[in-house]
């Protein structure tokens, strides 16, 4: 991970500021005077309004599954992921689940019919977890999973506005969102296992 952990996102209205090593997160109205000196600017203007007819579907469609073999797979990385985030102080289980995510940077690249049974089978499993378990948790256990057998998917975290929200995800070797809504794309890129910032280009990367 880089030395610096800290992302200013500027978005047109506002300005989002995060620390990825405490989890500490901040909206400014407007743009700050003076920008932290040790922060990556991630300039991100493209937004549309979400009032929710893109994240719900007016019909309700059955989920995709996963062959049995993903889904028992993805039981150990759920409970790993969920043992990472509770083993330590609770401002640090940001930290401690982007490291998680990231753990399998330099392994072989998943076909994208492994990240996707990857990402249906944790979210299958996520069904069962009695505790929180949004998309930091289910993109990082899929990457976990990845990594278990010996490959990576890319996991990116990103802010949209409008208003203004994070989200994880995990992409392709094209960098397409696998498994997401269409208005992922709405987000800008603030994190990938290169570090904080804009996804980078080559080895299957795109900017966005």
């Amino acid at each position: 991970m880089s030395r610096s952990e800290k992302v200013v996102v500027l978005l047109p209205a506002v300005c989002v500021a995060i620390d990825y090593r405490t989890g500490r997160t901040r909206l400014h109205t407007g743009r700050p005077d003076a920008l932290p000196a040790d922060a990556v600017v991630v300039d991100h203007q493209e937004e549309a309004p979400s009032w929710g007819t893109t994240e719900v579907s007016a019909v309700l469609m059955p989920s995709p599954t996963a062959p049995w073999a993903w889904r028992l797979i993805a039981l150990p990385a759920l409970l790993a992921t969920a043992a990472a985030g509770a083993a330590g102080p609770r401002s640090g289980k940001f930290h401690r689940l982007i490291r998680l995510a990231c753990a399998g940077r330099s392994l072989p690249e998943a076909g994208e019919l492994e990240v996707r049974n990857a990402v249906r089978a944790v979210r299958w499993a996520s069904r069962a977890m009695p505790a929180r378990w949004a998309c930091l948790e289910q993109s990082t256990a899929a990457a976990l999973l990845l990594a278990a057998i010996g490959r990576r998917a890319e996991w990116r975290h990103g802010v949209a506005g409008d208003p203004v929200r994070l989200h994880a995800w995990i992409v392709d070797q094209q960098g397409r969102s696998v498994e997401e809504p269409p208005d992922t794309a709405l987000y800008g890129v603030t994190y990938t296992p290169d570090g904080p910032g804009p996804a980078r280009r080559g080895r299957g990367r795109s900017t966005t």
